[in-house]
């Protein structure tokens, strides 16, 4: 199973990681997601799907704010993923974080887990 780091990124107060986890990709968004940041995680985001991982866990552990720049950029990729039979799942979050997912009831179109290890056990079979 490929379990890899495939790519960083960062700028400012965001840095992105990228491993793939079998047919799943785990995008993980370390710092302040905001207008400012928000290309670092679209662009990560962005590649997996084209590059036909449909299947990604945003794990939400690290990332310490997210605005509604940030939360539009999470919803855009879940589209995405979507419209390519896949789906975007959200694992960790801070409360902070949770908080504005629960606020706009962007909670609703997620599937979300407390863990990244649940996200991927829900993972279908490699």
């Amino acid at each position: 199973m490929d379990r890899g780091m495939v790519g960083s990124t960062s700028k400012g107060r965001l840095h992105v990681e990228v491993r793939h986890h079998g047919p799943t990709a785990v995008v993980t968004p370390a710092g302040e997601l905001d207008h400012h940041t928000a290309e670092v995680l679209r662009e990560p985001l962005d590649e997996c799907v084209d590059q036909g991982r449909v299947r990604l866990v945003v794990d939400c552990s690290q990332l310490e704010f997210c605005d509604s720049t940030g939360l539009n950029v999470l919803l855009g990729a879940r589209l995405r993923a979507e419209e390519a039979g896949g789906s975007v799942h959200l694992a960790g979050m801070l409360p902070v974080v949770a908080r504005v997912f629960e606020i706009t009831g962007a909670e609703a179109v997620f599937t979300v887990h407390e863990t990244l290890e649940e996200a991927l056990a829900d993972s279908p079979a490699d």
